[in-house]
């Protein structure tokens, strides 16, 4: 299998997929990537530990400080006790808040909106799947709200009236023809 291929059906899986954890299985939260496909997590009670990133995921899944996992415990493990199982979006923490599996101590980040990190997450998912359930697909319209943004860089703000370009042009064009008089 190419790696296109790979690619293509890794992502497949993980964004098509609604999955709810076993028993053994636990959600816990992105606190940092110390490297080497490793990533710190916490759980819902508090616990900090390691998890490390299956071979299938590596180059074809990025995952960012904020981001919710399902992780399979490892025994033999000292610092790293688990594996990634799933990466959960924005539509699994939903589907997961509907059917009553999310823990507790992840639903107070989740109603404020923001991790104790500071990054964004689910915004008031709760009311959203609620909302989802009320409305008609032919009804709604498309909303931007899902899609990926990079906090990496700068936002920068355009104005669209090409007055305000035009007068600094003048105004340009004036300074210059005045130090050229000089």
């Amino acid at each position: 299998m190419s790696q296109a291929t790979k690619r293509k059906h890794v992502v497949k899986e993980v964004m098509g997929d609604y999955v709810i954890p076993t028993q053994q299985q636990q959600i816990v939260r992105v606190l940092g990537t110390p490297g080497n496909n490793l990533h710190e997590v916490e759980t819902a009670k508090g616990e900090r530990f390691l998890v490390s990133m299956p071979t299938k995921f590596r180059k074809n899944i990025w995952i960012k400080r904020g981001d919710f996992l399902i992780v399979d415990p490892i025994e033999e493990g000292d610092k790293v006790k688990a594996e990634i199982s799933f990466i959960l979006y924005k539509d699994h923490i939903r589907h997961l808040i509907k059917e009553g599996a999310w823990p507790e101590g992840f639903s107070e980040n989740l109603q404020n909106g923001t991790s104790q990190n500071g990054h964004k997450q689910v915004d008031n998912a709760r009311a959203s799947s609620e909302d989802d359930v009320q409305t008609d697909d032919a009804e709604s319209e498309p909303d931007d709200s899902d899609l990926f943004v990079n906090t990496n860089r700068i936002n920068y703000e355009y104005s669209d009236s090409e007055e305000d370009s035009n007068e600094e042009d003048t105004e340009d064009e004036e300074e210059r023809q005045e130090e050229e008089a000089k």
